[in-house]
């Protein structure tokens, strides 16, 4: 018996890097899993690969925009169909394009706030839905809401403000997710990765070269890290034992708190 043994989780976000880690992770410990995207063709693949290890009943996959509240009620209404409820939902979509503070434009700010702010509420808005329609499980809980925040979420960063502003914005709407829906049975917690070696980051670090932040690929990264007190970056596996705690019955004392996951990289 694993750790998360028949629940079902929905992770967004989950065609690569943090995100597919998540997945797979909680299928290794008996979940059921829809991997959902913007990425269709990607997620699908995931999705294909997975259920060659872990078979076709525990695994599925949905293409969204989490943006749009249509394709994210479409969504969880894929995986209430194929497992028949929801118990755990992961919002973990983000996106970041870093920019000098004073460059930073209205562009940047909507898109980087819509996918990781407004995305977030209205994940948790339409999980929270969900989860009261159906009712408390047999472990008396409604169900769980895990947001990835980020250390960025702590602390402001001169060249990815708006990218710190909408991390700053999943904390606040953890705290508040946990107040309202306490009383329902549904618990609202988050994680805060570090520096995590990733797709995303590399994209990142192409973007900071860009914008004349760093002279030389991994530049970044290792001055970003050279603070870590475990002394090295993150991978994904670094960050799914506290992901997949925060799925269990385990953590079922906690709620609106955000977990730091950053080798010690800030201390609050």
């Amino acid at each position: 018996m694993g750790r998360v043994t028949d629940r079902v989780c929905l992770v967004t976000g989950a065609a690569r890097g943090i995100g597919r880690a998540i997945g797979e992770d909680l299928l290794r410990e008996g979940a059921k899993v829809c991997f959902a995207d913007i990425d269709g063709t990607g997620v699908a693949e995931v999705a294909a690969a997975n259920r060659a290890t872990h078979g076709p009943d525990r695994v599925t996959a949905a293409r969204v925009d989490v943006t749009d509240r249509q394709q994210v009620r479409a969504m969880i209404a894929h995986t209430v169909e194929t497992f028949g409820r929801l118990d755990v939902k992961f919002n973990n979509a983000g996106v970041n394009k870093p920019m000098n503070f004073m460059d930073v434009d209205e562009g940047n700010w909507n898109f980087i706030m819509g996918v990781n702010g407004l995305g977030c509420m209205i994940g948790m808005q339409e999980a929270a839905r969900q989860m009261i329609a159906q009712g408390s499980g047999p472990d008396r809980m409604a169900g769980k809401i895990v947001n990835t925040a980020s250390i960025a979420g702590r602390q402001g960063y001169d060249n990815v403000a708006p990218y710190c502003a909408s991390k700053f914005a999943v904390v606040s709407l953890t705290q508040s997710g946990a107040r309202d829906l306490a009383r329902h049975g549904i618990t609202v917690t988050g994680f805060a990765p570090g520096v995590v070696m990733t797709e995303m980051w590399d994209q990142v670090d192409r973007d900071l070269m860009d914008i004349g932040a760093a002279e030389r690929p991994g530049q970044a990264m290792e001055e970003f890290s050279a603070g870590i007190l475990k002394g090295r970056v993150a991978t994904p596996p670094d960050i799914t034992g506290t992901t997949t705690f925060l799925a269990s019955r385990d953590s079922d004392y906690m709620t609106g708190q955000i977990v730091m996951i950053d080798g010690g990289m800030t201390l609050v």
